[in-house]
């Protein structure tokens, strides 16, 4: 089992940035891949980014290509999303994710993920 604890959400003006963190605790988190995903209201949760456990593999949304960056240090046990150029659309609750190694779902999915955080609010405004 792991515990997953995002932080860093926040308002901040168009063009703004923010770094988000996800700390784990109850097992290493160098054995998971891990992801972010989000939730604006009314709609489903969405993919955002993902991470393989040892980072040497990333994968984006089209949506925030080029935006945002998805990294990991597994000596602190950490996941983060620096996020860059927000704006309103890229507001909403984001959340960090755990995949088990066994886990056969595709990344981009929400199957593909066996743990969850509580999530963080994200608000970009105009």
């Amino acid at each position: 089992q792991v515990q997953l604890v995002e932080s860093g959400g926040g308002l901040v003006q168009a063009g703004g940035s923010l770094r988000l963190s996800c700390a784990a605790s109850g097992r290493a988190l160098s054995i998971y891949a891990m992801g972010w995903f989000r939730q604006a209201p009314g709609k489903e949760r969405a993919f955002v980014a993902a991470i393989s456990w040892n980072g040497g593999r990333t994968n984006y949304a089209d949506s925030v290509k080029g935006r945002f960056t998805i990294s990991r240090d597994n000596a602190k046990n950490t996941l983060y999303l620096q996020m860059n150029s927000l704006n309103t659309e890229d507001t909403a609750v984001y959340y960090c994710a755990a995949t088990h190694p066994g886990n056969s779902s595709p990344y981009y999915s929400l199957t593909g993920y066996d743990y969850w955080g509580q999530g963080t609010q994200v608000t970009g405004s105009s």
